[in-house]
């Protein structure tokens, strides 16, 4: 019946009116936040940009503003790698580079680029909070519908959206609006064979039965399917859609998987990339919506696509996981001319522009890494052949398959030749060390390079539930949900994804950023459903802004007409088989009656929806019929919802503080540091900046710098000085050199680095300085000059012995006899090599002039007769090493990836297996390792003598240990949780494992002040008390509450 009382007719409105202002609060809140957690840095630090990647991306954009584009592309930076020089122009990923500079140009042009270099993070972690909110949207939306075959009571057809009778035909006949209808939801175990026998046959009689007994009962199925009063009731059953997006985008905007890349200052790769990925990934599910092909979202996915590919070689990734995605829905049943369309125009298209980026070239179709996506490319166009042929001429099913097994065995052949020919001509490039490393059962890539990243490592339990929290338990909910109830084209995209974050961060720690959209949009869908459960008890029904939209004519989420629009379809094209039947005979009179009773109930619905205007009947549609079911049943249900709301109300607060509290940390730009005086007073420690400063003030524009790789892009940044390496991994054999300058006997050292440098800057102070990283210098100098270490990959006779002192190698380093120049006995650099001539005030960096620098050297390198220009007049002219350093170079051997399997060997050059494998050994069973190294050092070779007693864990320098007791240098990381874990575990073994590596494990404490001396006497760890104590650990410090491990000890005997 209508209902013509125009008070009653504005209830709907009028609640969905309130709801929509009540969501517009919480997408306001989630911006907002976004943006203010970002901004602690700049608040407390001001405009400073962090970490050392972000000085060189700095650098790039400065230099992008002031000269343009094409001399930008054609840079060829000889500040940088010393002598050979870097194009920057086709090494870099410009996108943020030229995404700042526009921003500057039309937006912002009174700001200096270091500011809006500062904020982009910020403002792109906005952006990218938006996107996860559409992408959770989009997934979302959908109808409660009529599949092809029958539909059980839990809302999900039996039959899939693409391949039924019905939704091709509907597909042969859409208009607009069925292009942009929401896909019915279904089940995935519908699509997977075997198990939708078994789902059928059991699960949904099962599921049923229950049902139909909470039913009789109770009066009440509890909210747990829709209404089952009639059959466009359940079509029209509306999903919080709109609140999962909402929620979604309220973590999003605070999850420190987000934070750790988008923090103010930290002007890296990942603060724009999240934003890239996030709207190809929104842009890809929108393609996949109703049941034709949308060109124009596909064109939008691959230039969304191209934006990610211009700011960060993580585009791999997205480029797999979309090609996954759409293999997925082929092997489950799912093809359709929309997916065909939607991932040739995606593919080709993004492809093409994919190319137009220099970095990039025709990487896409050459790497192994991409060439997943190039098949699934080819073989989409192969099905789409045979579907074609299927429908022109009318082939069966049995003519169908041969004709497919026909085709793709001929492509197959044929892909094997030319494979074979490709592979042989060396044209398709090597796996980075990188991706290599997320596919070995070892922990290591068997580079020594990038093994030295601790970001590099794999992730542990601790760091989800650091950078996750709470999310780790809503996930599995969400996925669950999207898989076994709001699975169609477009969400199945979230289960993909999913797996593929999951299994990928799980290799990689510094790829949990990637879990954060994934994890932000499933637990938004789990808390939205349990909102709207809740809700259903409330008020019989969810609000729905479907009412509100309908009222003002709206169409974009119209989505009652859709459906009816969508019906009227299915009839035209029934109506159509129809008189087709007519034509063929009486033999098929019997079918024509039946299909005549199917229009008879489809023109009912068309009746039915007909009698009203559009808005009308999107409004009533959209509201849903409420649920008939008795009150105490949904008294109780909603105190149910009250009383989980107040359980996940301490949850959800301490995600709140921890996200905030984490941005704090984050936001601390490692170049700046704090700390406290005696008295208490804080001082701000701002050693590495004037260091740098000095060189920009002190030293010739012309001066060359050497240090350890990791600070030449803020030697770059800020002093505007030469560099001989800096944190980009492109030159193994360079990076090399530098590690072998530095860790060499002081003389030898010296030797090469008279004709690399005239300044030789060192990290001083304890903690993280060049003396605790000169391990990995050597094992790194080692991987290209193997006569450093003998027999010994992991250079285990470079270190520090049991008594805290070092080994004699590193002793008369020259790293270590610069470090410790006139600061501890019998260690002074030799005056006639090198020269004090700067310290900073803290004494955390000390700059060395080196003397009797080779002038002919450094002229030879800065002559241009002496480059090798790719051509006459070309921009590409790379420098060369003087000619002084043959000698040395011609005693290394180039570092052979594992990846190289099709790297031709030169005459006489060995494998480099045996070398990899003894180093990944050796990593892996360090006390192995050390053993080896030790007898080495006795026998005074490589050979291995007898054995030794197990290697004693280190003592630290009075003054480290005093650096991690002070209250700055706590902290809640990865490492922390690792110790707490083998401790709680009573892992002894491990421990001291972890101590031989890294000795600082004994005295690391975290935020809350307590380390494993206060672990380890909660809960009674006896063995871990005395190893502690051996190694200098104090039993009488506190932690920020005042409270001492002896105060805790639960350690029963007497030690």
């Amino acid at each position: 019946k209508t209902n013509n009382n125009p008070h009653t007719s504005m209830i709907p409105f009028i609640l969905s009116a309130v709801y929509a202002a009540g969501l517009g609060n919480v997408l306001y809140f989630a911006l907002q936040q976004a943006y203010e957690i970002r901004m602690h840095s700049i608040h407390e630090y001001g405009r400073v940009i962090h970490e050392f990647d972000p000085y060189f991306n700095y650098r790039a954009t400065e230099y992008l503003w002031q000269h343009g584009w094409y001399e930008f592309r054609t840079w060829f930076d000889y500040m940088s790698w010393y002598p050979l020089g870097r194009p920057v122009g086709t090494t870099i990923y410009p996108g943020m580079q030229v995404s700042s500079v526009l921003i500057k140009q039309f937006i912002l042009p009174t700001w200096s680029i270091n500011d809006i270099c500062c904020f982009v993070p910020a403002w792109f972690g906005v952006l990218a909070t938006a996107m996860t909110a559409l992408l959770a949207y989009e997934c979302m939306v959908g109808t409660y519908g009529r599949a092809s075959g029958s539909t059980s009571s839990t809302g999900t057809g039996s039959g899939t959206t693409s391949t039924g009778s019905a939704s091709n035909s509907t597909q042969n006949t859409s208009t607009k609006n069925t292009k942009n209808a929401p896909q019915e939801f279904q089940t995935i175990l519908n699509d997977i064979p075997i198990v939708k026998q078994l789902y059928q046959a059991i699960v949904v009689p099962l599921v049923r039965e229950i049902l139909q007994l909470l039913q009789k009962y109770t009066g009440s199925t509890w909210g747990l399917v829709p209404s089952t009063s009639s059959t466009t009731t359940n079509t029209l059953w509306s999903t919080p859609a709109l609140e999962s997006a909402l929620v979604a985008a309220v973590i999003m905007s605070m999850v420190p998987a987000h934070l750790m890349r988008s923090v103010a200052g930290g002007y890296d790769n990942e603060s724009i990339a999240m934003f890239a990925m996030t709207s190809t990934f929104y842009c890809w599910c929108r393609s996949l919506r109703g049941t034709t092909p949308n060109i124009c979202w596909s064109i939008t996915a691959a230039v969304a696509y191209f934006y990610m590919v211009a700011a960060w070689g993580g585009y791999v990734f997205v480029l797999n996981l979309v090609g996954v995605h759409a293999t997925v829905l082929v092997l489950l049943g799912r093809y359709s001319t929309k997916l065909h369309r939607a991932y040739t125009i995606f593919y080709g298209v993004g492809t093409l522009l994919a190319i137009q980026v220099p970095v990039v070239g025709w990487t896409p179709l050459k790497s192994m890494e991409q060439i997943g996506p190039l098949l699934a490319f080819l073989a989409f166009q192969i099905i789409e052949f045979v579907e074609m042929q299927k429908r022109r001429r009318r082939l069966s099913w049995k003519q169908a398959w041969l004709l497919r097994l026909q085709v793709f065995g001929g492509a197959a052949l044929l892909a094997l030749c030319l494979a074979a020919i490709l592979v042989n001509a060396g044209y398709f490039g090597p796996i980075s060390s990188r991706v290599r490393g997320l596919f070995v059962k070892h922990t290591k890539t068997g580079n020594p390079l990038v093994d030295s990243v601790a970001e590099h490592q794999p992730a542990n339990a601790g760091a989800y539930f650091q950078y996750l929290d709470v999310l780790v338990y809503l996930c599995p909910v969400g996925l669950g949900l999207v898989g076994l109830q709001y699975f169609h084209d477009a969400s199945s995209f979230l289960v993909v994804y999913g797996v593929a974050a999951y299994y990928f961060s799980a290799k990689m720690v510094r790829l949990i950023l990637l879990t954060a959209p994934i994890a932000s949009v499933l637990s938004g869908i789990a808390i939205a459903h349990l909102w709207a459960w809740g809700m259903t008890a409330l008020l019989g029904q969810r609000p729905s802004l479907m009412a509100l939209f309908g009222n003002f004519g709206g169409d974009g989420a119209d989505t009652a007409t859709d459906v009816v629009v969508e019906v009227k379809a299915v009839v035209a094209s029934k109506n159509k088989e129809s008189s087709k039947n007519n034509q063929t005979g009486k033999r098929n009179k019997k079918q024509n009656k039946n299909d005549n009773n199917d229009d008879d109930d489809d023109a009912a619905l068309l009746l039915a929806a007909s009698t009203q205007e559009k808005a009308d009947a999107a409004a009533a549609a959209a509201a849903t019929t409420p649920i008939p079911e008795a009150i105490p049943v949904r008294v109780i249900r909603f105190a149910l919802f009250v009383a989980a709301l107040f359980y996940m109300k301490d949850s959800a607060q301490g995600f709140y503080e921890k996200c905030h509290e984490l941005s704090h940390h984050m936001s601390h730009p490692t170049i700046i540091q704090k700390g406290r005086t005696r008295n208490g007073e804080e001082v701000i420690i701002d050693d590495y900046r004037e260091a740098y400063w000095w060189l920009r003030d002190n030293t010739p524009q012309d001066a060359r710098v050497m240090a350890w790789w990791d600070y030449g892009y803020q030697i770059a940044g800020i002093a505007n000085r030469t560099t001989i390496a800096d944190g980009n991994t492109w030159n193994h054999e360079h990076i090399a050199l530098l590690g072998r300058a530095l860790t060499s006997p002081l003389k030898d050292g010296h030797r090469i680095a008279r004709h690399l440098a005239d300044y030789i800057l060192i990290w001083t102070g304890g903690g993280g300085d060049d003396v605790a990283k000169s391990p990995h210098m050597r094992r790194i100098a080692n991987s290209v000059y193997r006569f450093l270490c003998p027999n010994d990959p992991t250079c285990r006779a470079f270190g520090v012995d049991q008594t805290g002192q070092p080994t004699p190698d590193m002793r008369a380093s020259l790293l270590y006899q610069l470090h410790s120049h006139q600061l501890q006995a019998g260690i002074e650099a030799d005056k006639n090599r090198f020269k004090l001539v700067y310290q900073t005030e803290r004494g955390k960096v000390r700059i060395f002039k080196i003397l009797s620098v080779s002038k002919e050297s450094k002229a030879w390198v800065r002559d241009p007769a002496n480059m090798l220009c790719d051509a006459p007049g070309s921009w590409f002219c790379p420098g060369q090493y003087p000619p002084a350093l043959q000698k040395i170079l011609s005693e290394k051997k180039d570092f052979a990836q594992l990846e190289d399997f099709n790297k031709k060997k030169a005459a006489g050059e060995k494998d480099d297996s045996e070398y990899t494998k003894k180093y990944l050994e050796n990593l892996n069973n360090p006390e192995a390792a050390a053993r080896a190294a030790k007898d080495a050092e006795r026998s005074g070779s490589g050979k291995k003598g007898k054995k030794s007693n197990k290697p004693s864990i280190v003592h630290l320098h009075k003054e480290d240990i005093a650096m991690m007791n002070n209250p700055e240098a706590w902290d809640d990381n990865m490492m922390t949780t690792a110790v707490w874990e083998v401790i709680n575990a009573n892992d002894i073994r491990g421990y001291r494992d972890m101590l031989i590596e890294n000795p600082e494990l004994a005295h690391i404490r975290s935020k809350d002040g307590r380390g494993p001396m206060w672990w380890a006497h909660e809960y009674g760890r006896t063995d871990f008390v005395k190893m502690l104590k051996k190694v200098g650990v104090a039993e009488d410090l506190m932690d920020v509450k005042g409270v001492t491990p002896l105060s805790l000890s639960t350690v029963k005997e007497e030690l």
